[in-house]
């Protein structure tokens, strides 16, 4: 159930000299640090890190060389700082810190939440009337989100303006270059047909970039969402991007990073997707509709992820343990892109 739990602390972190740098910034700390790593991440390291009177969470890039604008801890805090203000639910940011004396990379230190966290859209261990009103505080937080104003935020500036899709196809077709590690010719596919069938019209909100069931928090007994985590891939954007994302799980199956394809959504108490997107285009107040572009663009950029975890598991600098595995998802998610552009149905065997 709790994708966020603890492990082994990492090897490479000086204890001592993070303490001394916390009682140095945050005022009265008392006993002895705990220090944890968070498991279920493949991308910015995260540390629970407990003292007798405050419970927090440390996280920072991981080591080595990393892609352009990847892993961007400085984004992260800017924009939770940002939504305090607002009702879109965020841990509460204590401190940034952009030099790499301490960790070895920029750093941020948030208070940390207690919920839960599901791998899977599933909900494991969640009764058929639970799911439902957590699918439904999902759509609506997701809402909540796109109908903050960057400008009235500190936000105006967090991305470019205009051009969104077509930039965004951009930077992942280079990302794709930069970490290909074996041939992927369902992600070649895509990179000469998104660019050839990008929709018109431009609109710009406060995008998660990641706003999938793992990087959602819920309340310890309710059915209701207490935070969004995980923001480093988060921008100014087309919203549309986002809901997209978040739907892949209806056409993913669930060994593919814990989709709900082929399940008894009935009998789960899961809401079919027409249904949960209306949830959201209701709460959203939107009159257009995500069409093929927008879910087979989400499926393509997620498989360009998944191809940067294989390339940083190559390399030895994987947050995860299971990265290697993981990275394997790639060819996955770029054919389901291609069966949408294609029309075809989903084929329900998973690539081994």
């Amino acid at each position: 159930m709790n994708s966020h739990a603890a492990r082994p602390i990492s090897p490479d972190l000086d204890i001592a000299r993070i303490d001394a740098f916390l009682r140095g910034r945050i005022s009265g700390l008392s006993g002895t640090p705990r220090f944890a790593p968070i498991a279920g991440g493949q991308s910015n390291p995260t540390f629970f890190v407990d003292y007798d009177d405050r419970s927090l969470v440390l996280r920072k890039q991981p080591p080595g060389e990393l892609l352009p604008s990847a892993h961007a801890v400085d984004r992260e805090f800017r924009v939770m700082s940002a939504l305090a203000s607002t009702g879109v639910p965020v841990p509460r940011m204590v401190l940034f810190h952009p030099d790499r004396d301490i960790v070895g990379t920029p750093f941020f230190v948030m208070e940390r939440l207690h919920g839960r966290v599901f791998g899977t859209y599933a909900l494991d261990g969640c009764t058929p009337d639970e799911r439902w009103a957590m699918y439904g505080s999902m759509a609506e937080t997701m809402a909540r989100l796109h109908r903050v104003d960057p400008s009235k935020v500190g936000l105006a500036d967090f991305g470019k303006p205009g051009n969104y899709f077509a930039r965004q196809v951009a930077r992942w077709t280079r990302q794709w270059e930069m970490s290909r590690t074996c041939p992927n010719p369902w992600l070649d596919h895509l990179i000469r047909w998104l660019p050839a069938n990008l929709p018109e019209g431009e609109e710009t909100a406060i995008c998660h970039g990641d706003f999938r069931m793992g990087n959602l928090m819920f309340h310890p007994t309710k059915p209701q969402v207490i935070a969004v985590l995980d923001w480093e891939l988060s921008t100014l954007g087309h919203p549309l991007a986002d809901v997209a994302f978040n739907a892949m799980a209806w056409r993913t199956l669930p060994a593919e990073y814990g989709g709900i394809l082929g399940l008894d959504h009935a009998a789960l108490g899961i809401p079919d997707e027409t249904d949960y997107l209306e949830r959201y285009y209701a709460a959203a107040g939107r009159h257009d509709r995500a069409h093929p572009f927008h879910f087979a663009f989400a499926l393509f950029r997620f498989a360009v992820i998944f191809e940067g975890i294989a390339a940083r598991a190559a390399a030895g600098n994987a947050a995860a343990g299971n990265a290697a595995q993981s990275g394997r998802l790639g060819p996955a998610f770029a054919r389901r892109a291609v069966e949408i552009v294609e029309g075809r149905p989903p084929d329900l065997t998973p690539i081994p």
